[in-house]
């Protein structure tokens, strides 16, 4: 199955690592991007205390590992292999039963030489907590790499069950120290100037909602993202987390994969984008950009919004006071005129017009004699 085109859409991205993957990503769909990232990302390899714990772990090697994120895995043997102990903590572990949370870990842990052991099936901490219980956990070790977020409760059932847990801090994730592109991605999504946001972490998540509550936005981007703008988060962690801040109807792809994520959020929009027969002529309204049959017409904001109305009562007259109402909330009638005036002439080669009903309002007509 082709793509589902991103053309017309405007798509805000709130990562700090791989941002420039998912915006390329985002783009070659057709999209227009807006990078407000709402999250750092500080390795910690250079940290005295990840090369503490490390040679604590060469001398008392763990019974478990919990491989958290392939960036983490790969960021403790890459630190390990800096200050020379690489191949003593691959054998240190070596005998460990590693147990990862999704394919990266996985992938990261076979790659260092290690056996996997286990992997959740969903990609979430509390499923590798639950296979975890399975095993016989009293007076053992846990080595629990970290992944810059802080796990909350979610260990407790493995120190309940006996165990200890010893934490591995690779890397943490902070708010940006400009935050300036995050508070105009913010105000965009007040705005709905936005057609959709994507988030690849919790934090992230987090972050921006906590950043829009210091300047009062909090509640209105939360409404921003229950009415029209969509939040696209690449696995179930993201999206528990904006579940907890209010979003209701979070998009998630079926696995964590950035790509799945940008095919998702195409496919989502593909569907609200549904095609208008008008006498013969297909329209179909993405975002910004009106495709009329095989032509696509670029629109501003306005504009795209009055044909929006247009097209959802495409056989039937909008009233003046009423476009007026629902694209602008208020003001003079001269500018609902002035935008007509302006999608006739941008719609005249294209067969389409908008006809004026007198003392009525506006519909859509296709120009008569043009073939489709």
């Amino acid at each position: 199955m082709a793509a589902a085109s991103l053309a017309g859409y405007v798509v805000g991205v709130t990562a700090d690592r791989r941002a420039d993957e998912q915006i390329e990503l985002l783009r070659r769909r057709g999209a227009t991007t807006l990078h407000g990232p709402s999250i750092k990302t500080l390795p910690l390899d250079a940290v005295q205390e990840l090369r503490n714990i490390t040679e604590q772990l060469l001398k008392y090697p763990p019974d478990y590992v919990i491989a958290n994120t392939g960036i983490g895995m790969r960021g403790w043997f890459a630190a390990a292999d800096g200050w020379g102990i690489g191949d003593e903590l691959t054998d240190a572990l070596s005998s460990s039963r590693i147990f990862a949370r999704g394919p990266k870990a996985a992938a990261a842990s076979h790659a260092a030489g290690l056996e996997v052991t286990s992997r959740a099936p969903s990609e979430r901490l509390d499923e590798v907590v639950k296979l975890l219980l399975e095993e016989p956990l009293q007076g053992t070790r846990i080595a629990y790499q970290e992944h810059g977020d802080e796990p909350g409760s979610a260990l407790e059932p493995l120190t309940d069950a006996g165990a200890e847990v010893i934490r591995v801090p690779i890397y943490r994730w902070i708010v940006p120290e400009d935050v300036a592109p995050a508070l105009r991605l913010i105000d965009a999504i007040a705005g709905k100037r936005l057609h959709a946001v994507t988030f690849t972490s919790a934090p992230a998540v987090r972050n921006l909602f906590a950043l829009a509550a210091l300047h009062g936005l909090d509640a209105t981007i939360c409404t921003a993202f229950n009415e029209s703008v969509v939040a696209a988060c690449v696995g179930p962690v993201c999206s528990g987390q904006a579940v907890d801040e209010g979003i209701e109807r979070p998009l998630v792809p079926v696995r964590a994969r950035l790509g799945l994520l940008v095919r998702a959020l195409g496919d989502h929009l593909a569907e609200k984008a549904q095609p208008v027969d008008i006498d013969g002529l297909q329209l179909r309204l993405q975002g910004t950009a009106l495709i009329i049959g095989t032509h696509v017409v670029e629109l501003t904001d306005r504009e795209a919004a009055v044909v929006g109305r247009l097209m959802a009562r495409s056989s039937a007259v909008v009233g003046k006071s009423q476009l007026l109402r629902d694209v602008w909330g208020s003001g003079d009638a001269h500018v609902v005129e002035v935008t007509i005036g302006r999608l006739r002439t941008r719609l005249r080669d294209h067969s389409l017009s908008i006809r004026a009903v007198p003392r009525r309002g506006y519909m859509l007509e296709r120009v008569a004699g043009s073939s489709p």
